[in-house]
């Protein structure tokens, strides 16, 4: 009877090592097929314009071999990119206006210091509006090594009122990522009635960088000569404009969205997301799915280069956590 037990406790034993190693596999295959995207992303890209920024937000395990700060560098996936968004991570991971838990912070910093450490650029984005708040993002951020912006509203549709001035604001032409400043993060422009009452606020700013859409709400997408005025900050110096893009989920009013879709959903098409009505997961390691955002002339980020954009800003980075 003990033989066929200990028999018995070690054949689950093996089970159980076995799903745990195929569990750290299909982890492994899901972050690898998001590393494998920006890399052709940015080959795509800078094969056209080799000074074209590629900047990914969140899923900033990436960046590390076996996606733990212990980890190697990833020099692959580091190479391919020249920044690293992320948001709340000094305020708003919880709730916004709230100061984000001390182990969520320390994770993600020792993570973040070793794409900072590989001497790309670090784009923090706080969700905060108390001006004692702002104030604590921005000085916390800047003690870390890390540009900084605080958003009084979590859809990115307006222009913060606080701090005036802007942090570390300077009349410098601004023609590289690691001489940015501050940035503007203006992803939604629907407070705004025109293209032209858009321009002109952000104009009236001294931020060094812009992170906005390509398209404004009416559906029409901005024009090099647009992005061109966008460039000029209030001061005289002239700031960088990146694009805005979501590649781990689909949008349905985006150009590329097709009513059919809707009844017959294509093969890489997967669930609505609860939290954000019209965006959709998708199978990012899918081909035609990658055909849309990049790869040939009608692609995603086609338009955005054609548009004059300095780069662009990758969103749900972090897709490979809804497939682990």
């Amino acid at each position: 009877m003990k033989t066929r037990a200990l028999l018995l406790s070690l054949f689950i034993l093996t089970l159980s090592c076995n799903a745990e190693d195929d569990d750290h596999e299909n982890e492994t295959e899901y972050k690898q097929k998001m590393r494998e995207f920006v890399m052709g992303i940015s080959q795509y890209a800078k094969s056209q314009n080799p000074v074209f920024i590629i900047i990914p937000q969140n899923g900033i395990e990436l960046v590390s071999s076996n996606g733990d700060a212990s980890g190697a560098n990833h020099d692959a996936y580091l190479g391919a990119i020249d920044g690293n968004g992320q948001e709340d991570l000094f305020f708003g991971y919880n709730n916004d206006d709230e100061a984000t838990p001390a182990a969520d912070n320390e994770y993600l910093r020792a993570l973040l210091n070793k794409s900072k450490n590989a001497g790309k650029t670090i784009l923090a984005i706080d969700y905060c509006s108390t001006p004692s708040k702002v104030t604590s993002s921005y000085s916390q951020n800047k003690a870390a090594g890390y540009v900084s912006f605080a958003a009084d509203k979590r859809e990115l549709n307006s222009i913060p009122g606080f701090p005036i001035p802007v942090p570390e604001e300077n009349a410098a032409e601004i023609k590289t990522l690691s001489q940015v400043k501050n940035f503007l993060y203006l992803i939604n422009p629907s407070n705004f009635n025109t293209k032209t009452s858009f321009i002109n606020a952000v104009t009236a700013t001294n931020y060094d960088l812009l992170i906005m859409d390509l398209y404004f709400t009416d559906g029409s997408s901005f024009t090099p000569a647009e992005i061109s005025q966008l460039r000029k900050k209030a001061n005289g110096g002239k700031r960088l404009v990146v694009s805005y893009m979501s590649i781990g989920e689909a949008e349905d009013y985006r150009y590329y969205w097709q009513n059919s879709w809707n009844s017959v959903k294509p093969e890489w098409l997967d669930a609505e997301n609860p939290d954000w009505k019209g965006n959709y997961k998708v199978k990012y390691w899918n081909k035609d799915w990658q055909n849309i955002i990049f790869g040939n002339s009608s692609s995603y980020i086609q338009k955005v280069l054609n548009a004059g954009f300095d780069g662009v800003y990758l969103d749900i980075i972090d897709a490979f956590e809804y497939y682990e």
